[in-house]
């Protein structure tokens, strides 16, 4: 099978925490009606019609119609669609993870987060009546941070096959099928994964925008959004633990309550649910249930996500470099590719006067970045660490 190098990195929302995983028994095939109360929230002025997802817009069909007509006829729909998405000579995709945008968004703006990619291609696809599969992949949980919310980035590709008239006697569907993933090939063949329809990666979209609207603290918005993602998929636990998270920062604790103890009904080892359900109950005063889930949830996650970079910039602030080092040291351990705990290992280095090791670590941090104000920032910081390191020969 033949492996295309390409970012697919979807966000699925954490704590508080808003989170993912696979259901143990698929609830019905319809959202709990119960868990919604939309009084309680005001209309949203944003377009959340699923069929806007995938939808082509006017300039990308001209751009089929116009720009890879010539390619599509002759080398095929699908080598043309690659070659003209993710060649240096012709769109030059940019990833960028602000927000997650639709297909039409991510072709006006020539970026996107890596799920926005992933609908991108599938619209594309779609209408060159390519096959096409969408598979989450089983990953190591990859964190971040916003505030106070935690984000727990999924993994999702695709896979895309040749129209079936294409495919030569000889050669299998299966063989001739191409996937489209950032992990280089020999990782992707490591990785367990499992197929997902078109229903579930809008409702992914559709999480997702509900989260960026809870960082933003547009907390009606993310409630629309999140109600029309579990309209999309009814079976998408996260979008349950995205809802808890809302009625929790509208101050609806019985509310949020419901929403975590419905997904762990389904999923009684969820640690985003299990976490946010500690938290709103300690809120009401430490009592018995709060310890016993606090208990499962340290035999579960002995270390929570962000435990030891929190403890680092405590030592950071009391000038303890060598020991904020080490503490950093332990986050990148467990999460190799995340650019804050690079930046705050290369300030620590810094700190113990070691400007290579700084310098190191910043332009990991750079290139690990995945938004433009990211990458401003940690250009600056290394262009005036290469004053420093220069000043050392």
């Amino acid at each position: 099978m033949n492996m295309l190098a390409l970012r697919t990195l979807s966000v699925l929302l954490c704590t508080l925490l808003l989170g993912a995983c696979a259901t143990v028994a698929p609830p019905p095939h319809a959202p709990l009606q119960e868990l919604f109360h939309d009084q309680l929230f005001k209309p949203s002025t944003k377009n959340m019609d699923p069929e806007q997802v995938f939808a082509l817009s006017p300039a990308m069909r001209d751009y089929l119609d116009r720009e890879i007509a010539f390619q599509i006829r002759n080398r095929g729909p699908r080598d043309a669609l690659l070659d003209s998405l993710y060649t240096k000579g012709q769109l030059q995709l940019e990833y960028d993870s602000d927000r997650t945008r639709n297909a039409a968004e991510a072709f006006a703006q020539r970026r996107g987060n890596c799920l926005s990619l992933v609908i991108m291609t599938g619209a594309f696809a779609k209408h060159l009546q390519l096959p096409v599969r969408y598979q989450s992949v089983y990953v190591e949980d990859f964190w971040s941070r916003h505030g106070d919310i935690y984000f727990l980035t999924g993994h999702v590709n695709l896979t895309l096959a040749r129209r079936k008239p294409e495919v030569h006697a000889f050669t299998t569907m299966e063989a001739d099928q191409l996937t489209i993933d950032f992990l280089p090939g020999a990782d992707i063949r490591g990785q367990r994964s499992r197929e997902i329809d078109e229903q579930t990666v809008i409702g992914m979209y559709m999480n997702n925008r509900a989260a960026e609207s809870l960082a933003a603290d547009a907390i009606d918005d993310a409630y629309w959004w999140v109600r029309a993602s579990l309209k999309a998929d009814p079976r998408m636990m996260a979008a349950y633990n995205t809802l808890g998270v809302i009625y929790r920062r509208r101050g609806l604790p019985e509310l949020a309550q419901a929403s975590f103890r419905h997904v762990l009904r389904q999923e009684p080892d969820n640690t985003q649910a299990l976490s946010n359900l500690v938290l709103v109950l300690d809120e009401g005063g430490p009592g018995s249930e709060s310890a016993l889930l606090t208990a499962k949830l340290r035999e579960l996650q002995p270390h929570p996500p962000y435990k030891f970079f929190d403890q680092g910039v405590a030592a950071m602030r009391r000038g303890e470099f060598e020991q904020a080092k080490a503490l950093f040291d332990r986050e990148i351990a467990r999460s190799a590719f995340f650019h804050e705990f690079h930046f705050w290992a290369a300030l620590a280095s810094y700190g113990l006067g070691d400007v290579r090791a700084a310098h190191k670590h910043m332009t990991l941090a750079l290139e690990n970045s995945s938004t433009e104000r990211e990458k401003q920032r940690y250009s600056a910081k290394l262009d005036w660490l290469r004053t420093r390191k220069s000043s050392l020969h």
